[in-house]
């Protein structure tokens, strides 16, 4: 940080890495205690000895072994705060990505997260999300971290540093030029997703990365497009599966749900498109047909029952009068897009 940027002792902190959000959080003192004055400058130049933001010490949390239960409940609040207004700095990108996904789905092309712990289960777990929530196949979203299925329970030493193992990943889930690879590294630099990057852009896949420190320039250089919501110094210091892992949830949230909702998966924000796997879902698909179509429960589950379990094809047999076999079609010709079919609008919120 440039020594003009910076008074020692002083009452803020000007640096251009921080997020703004974390800018107005950095308070002249904190009391701990009775336990006086940090002097945040000292603080944050120190941390500056590594270039990672999110390796830095949080100058609001230096004291946080004093703290009672109710203060670290506290101080942990005030940095998730910040979370949602960063990611929103990323608002360009994110719709990058969302179109990119959405052309990957067109061209029936797969959506591939390529982590390493924290990183690597966010994208395992969104990717587990998409059949239940809209009726996707397993194959269409698929979430791949490094040191395999053992390491969504228990962590798999030194994995995030071997790139030939990222390599042969991405080779083994046959990724393709009509795919799409996002990379998850909250410092930017994980050599696991480094490689899986460069190795899905030389099989001339879309590629793209979501960090929450600035990743080096050659990693820029690989990507279609870069999400960056810095979040900041955590608040245990190098504990990204906190500011970090929130913001990159949020991120992959946009992501998946932007391009279904692109994909035509909800009807206005009714989740029509879900698959009713367990009684929550089967209830939940009973009443988007009686909402939307002012039909009882026994009938909503009798027209639920005819369509196979899709709420959308038993929204159109019911709209249309159509047999289970027509209304499919006439869904496949509008492109899934249940508006297109039944040209109503769902009702309104109540």
């Amino acid at each position: 940080m440039p020594e003009t940027n910076r008074r020692s002792g002083s009452r803020c902190i000007s640096c251009d890495s921080c997020s703004a959000a974390g800018k107005l959080a950095v308070r002249a003192t904190t009391r701990h205690r009775g336990r006086g004055v940090y002097n945040f400058g000292y603080l944050v130049a120190k941390a500056h000895l590594d270039p990672r933001v999110t390796e830095r010490r949080n100058p609001r949390t230096a004291a946080i072994d004093l703290a009672s239960p109710e203060e670290i409940v506290d101080l942990i609040t005030a940095e998730d705060q910040s979370v949602p207004l960063v990611v929103a700095t990323q608002r360009e990108a994110i719709v990058r990505a969302i179109q990119i996904t959405e052309e990957t789905f067109r061209r029936r092309g797969r959506l591939f997260y390529v982590g390493a712990g924290t990183s690597g289960r966010l994208g395992v777990l969104d990717a587990a999300e998409c059949p239940p929530t809209f009726g996707t196949d397993p194959e269409m979203v698929q979430g791949i971290i490094a040191g395999g299925l053992p390491a969504l329970t228990r962590a798999q030493e030194g994995a995030e540093d071997r790139p030939d193992g990222a390599r042969r990943d991405i080779d083994e889930h046959g990724v393709r030029d009509i795919d799409f690879v996002i990379g998850i590294a909250a410092s930017g630099t994980t050599p696991y997703v480094r490689s899986a990057i460069q190795r899905a852009r030389e099989l001339g896949a879309s590629t793209g990365i979501i960090a929450c420190s600035p990743p080096p320039p050659e990693v820029l250089d690989m990507v279609d497009v870069a999400i960056l919501p810095i979040t900041g110094p955590e608040v245990v210091t190098g504990s990204t599966r906190m500011k970090a892992g929130t913001a990159t949830k949020l991120v992959l949230n946009m992501i998946t749900t932007g391009a279904m909702i692109r994909m035509g998966k909800t009807y206005g924000n009714l989740m029509i498109d879900l698959r009713a796997t367990n009684d929550k879902l089967k209830d939940r698909s009973e009443r988007i047909i009686m909402e939307v179509s002012g039909v009882e429960r026994p009938e909503a589950r009798q027209f639920l029952d005819s369509a196979g379990g899709s709420v959308k094809t038993a929204l159109v047999m019911q709209k249309l009068g159509a047999t289970r076999e027509q209304a499919e079609t006439a869904l496949a010709e509008a492109g899934g897009v249940i508006r297109r079919v039944v040209g109503d609008d769902p009702p309104p919120v109540a």
